[in-house]
């Protein structure tokens, strides 16, 4: 018998200990990375700019966040193309879950909307009751109206605040839909001196880096209020997301450290925190 033949038994041994080898470095080097698809307001309001690193210093995962609207991010779960999500879109979140496209649903925090508008207020809405009354003498007044039209979460506020007020927008001169996130929808409404519909947190970020010449007009009705949720994407429907990380980033947010870092951001610069945490409260508490 040649050598060769006598040396083959190990040189296939050699081969397969080196495929082996490999391939657990390959797969732990690609379960470090994770995806997070999550709403603009996260991201234009700077909080994940403080929380990311934080998160990847404490775990090794690589975070890489992807910034749309809450309808668009879950349908980046919906397609297994996100490993979690971080959205405000309480009555669509409970559709995907139901669907099940997600599982364990956990209450990280909220803010709050408010309707802006150029400080000369064409419409005269300043100080109303309620946002549809805001809106219904926008509508009068054909005063431009600025909308993300992005299928978000302040987008779909936005539409359950015009049903309530009785108004149909579509197809009116004075309602234009950007398509864009909140943070350039509102250096659109800025540019053009028109009311939106925003979330407290972006726009006191966004005007204190630059001034936007758009005031507060409508705020603190209940309806108004602005609820975050992480949801893991259900590995069961998707087995290839990084659901070990996904759960690791939804256990961080709800965390006594990152509910406590939330509880001060942005408080030193506007004198009130941006987000409030609610990590173990009651939905009912928030009125879900």
């Amino acid at each position: 018998m040649s050598r060769f033949f006598r040396m083959l038994p190990l040189f296939v041994a050699l081969f397969l200990f080196a495929a082996v080898a490999t391939v657990p470095t390959g797969w732990a080097a690609q379960q470090k990375n994770l995806i997070l698809a999550t709403t603009t307001s996260t991201q234009d309001s700077g909080l994940l700019d403080v929380l990311i690193p934080i998160f990847e210093k404490q775990t090794g995962y690589f975070v890489k966040t992807i910034s749309v609207g809450s309808g668009q991010a879950m349908k980046m779960g919906e397609k297994g193309e996100a490993d979690v999500l971080l959205v405000h879109s309480p009555d669509a979140e409970k559709k995907f879950m139901a669907d099940g496209f997600g599982v364990n649903r956990k209450l990280v925090m909220h803010n709050d909307f408010i309707v802006l508008g150029p400080a000369n207020d064409p419409a005269k809405i300043r100080g109303a009751k309620t946002a549809a009354d805001a809106i219904k003498a926008i509508a009068k007044a054909n005063a431009l109206w600025l909308s993300r039209g992005d299928n978000s979460g302040t987008h779909a506020k936005e539409k359950g605040l015009f049903k309530a007020a009785g108004i149909n927008p579509e197809g009116q001169k004075w309602f234009q839909q950007t398509g864009l996130g909140m943070g350039e929808t509102l250096n659109v409404a800025a540019e053009k001196k028109g009311y939106l519909l925003a979330d407290r947190g972006t726009y006191l970020a966004l005007n204190k880096k630059a001034h936007l010449g758009l005031e507060i007009m409508v705020q603190g009705e209940p309806k108004l209020l602005n609820i975050y949720h992480v949801i893991e994407v259900n590995p069961a429907k998707w087995p290839k997301v990084n659901n070990p990380g996904a759960r690791a980033f939804a256990d961080f947010m709800v965390s006594r450290k990152t509910q406590d870092i939330i509880a001060t951001f942005g408080k030193k610069e506007f004198g009130s925190p941006l987000f409030f945490p609610d990590a173990g409260k009651k939905p009912e508490s928030l009125g879900l």
